[in-house]
């Protein structure tokens, strides 16, 4: 596997990650995705869609406001609850989770488990630790032009609840049968105490997630269904290696205050493994507490009995972040210098290129089959710089599938040489039949 210093030189050497506010030294825990990071983003983000919410009938989208009325926080538990372990150095200030300091720790870790560690500062070596308080994540912003806190609201830690809060709206709207979904794709924000692994763990990321609303007797078989249809997702739509991919039954201590079962999708990251996204039954936890705080009932009529309920919940959560690093993890050959990305993902599905940009009459040619291919693929690139196997090798680092080459036999039969990436053969064909 290639190293995660490769994949982020990489990322920054070839336009698809940078570091946020790069120009003023960066910020911690903030990265800018670049011209090809944002297209491979955006094909992740599409492939996503189309699986879960085009090709089905029983999954609908959302897009609810980052920022949302304070009370959905209080309901959901995130105001007392969504909280890291944080402790701090004496000798040198420096702050960080507890739990991940140590293996075989967690969030639950207390004074005691900690100390019987020896843990070491990794910034100053020393062991003079302050006692462990619990740090709430969220970040907390204003509304109006008061600044107080009756106008104290926060960002989003995550989409969840944009779901949950829209469920009454779209049963009034569009009462589905149950079981149904709904799928929304958006931004979330969370203060992490220390940042680390690229993307990984940053302060601001994109999430994809679904409710799966269901009646409370099957929810069992609808988690095994929406179990194998994830692994399906992973494999087949993204190209992961299932290989490097581990199902971690989550034990109950260590499973978020809303969920009764947890599955967490863990891959093996340059660093090590960790967490891909998670599987979660949530029972009717969100519902129940939603018609608590609101007043307004929850309740679902179920078209074919007449019995009504308050529907549990199966959730399937991923971040973006964390499915563009493993994505780049399985993709890169360090060695070789090839991003070997499946071809529904990669930034351009071709690169055209004029053997010699000083021939007027091949570089004409070359124009006339990049037009042909932009208009039916969209995402095609042009390169004329430097000789062609700099081309190549530049088209390989970005995860281009095909090259295609215009030279003088094009000129002579309209063949053109077409190149792959992964096996570096070449052919020679029509461009109309590409």
């Amino acid at each position: 596997m290639s190293s995660l210093d490769s994949i982020v030189s990489l990322c920054k050497r070839r336009g698809f990650i940078y570091p946020g506010s790069d120009v003023y030294g960066g910020f911690a825990g903030t990265w800018d995705f670049g011209p090809l990071g944002v297209m491979l983003k955006k094909n992740l983000m599409d492939t996503w869609w189309s699986y879960w919410v085009d090709r089905r009938d029983d999954i609908y989208g959302v897009d609810a406001d980052i920022i949302m009325n304070p009370r959905t926080w209080l309901a959901s538990g995130h105001t007392a609850t969504f909280a890291d372990p944080l402790i701090e150095c004496k000798a040198c200030h420096g702050r960080f989770r507890a739990d991940k300091l140590a293996k075989g720790l967690n969030e639950h870790v207390t004074d005691d488990e900690f100390a019987r560690l020896g843990v070491k500062c990794p910034t100053c070596g020393q062991e003079t630790w302050g006692p462990i308080r619990m740090f709430n994540m969220m970040f907390k912003t204003h509304v109006g032009p008061v600044d107080g806190e009756e106008s104290a609201a926060y960002l989003r830690p995550e989409t969840a609840q944009g779901i949950f809060v829209n469920y009454k709206n779209v049963v009034d709207s569009l009462y589905p049968s149950i079981p149904f979904g709904l799928a929304q794709q958006g931004k979330a924000f969370r203060n992490e105490i220390s940042p680390r692994d690229f993307i990984l763990r940053d302060r601001e990321c994109t999430q994809m997630e679904i409710e799966y609303f269901v009646h409370p007797s099957t929810w069992e078989t609808e988690f095994e269904q929406l179990l194998k249809e994830t692994d399906t997702f992973l494999e087949k739509e993204i190209g992961l290696s299932m290989s490097k991919i581990n199902h971690l039954e989550v034990a109950e201590k260590d499973r978020a205050h809303y969920s009764k079962r947890t599955v967490d999708f863990m891959y093996q990251y340059p660093g090590g493994e960790e967490e891909l996204m998670g599987l979660a039954y949530r029972t009717d936890f969100d519902l129940q507490n939603i018609a608590r705080e609101s007043g307004k009932s929850m309740e679902y009529r179920d078209k074919q009995t007449g019995e009504t309920f308050v529907p549990h919940v199966i959730e399937p959560s991923i971040g973006v972040e964390r499915l563009f690093l493993a994505v780049l993890a399985d993709s890169w050959d360090e060695e070789k210098g090839i991003l070997h990305l499946p071809a529904n993902l990669a930034p351009y599905k071709f690169c055209v290129s004029p053997l010699l940009k000083n021939k007027p009459e091949l570089v004409q040619k070359a124009k006339e089959v990049y037009d042909l291919l932009k208009a039916k693929y969209t995402f095609v690139t042009w390169d004329d710089s430097g000789n062609i196997g700099k081309r190549y090798k530049k088209q390989d680092e970005i995860g281009t599938p095909k090259c295609i080459v215009i030279d003088f036999d094009t000129l002579e039969d309209g063949t053109v040489t077409v190149r792959d990436r992964d096996t570096a053969s070449q052919i020679r064909i029509n461009p109309e039949e590409l």
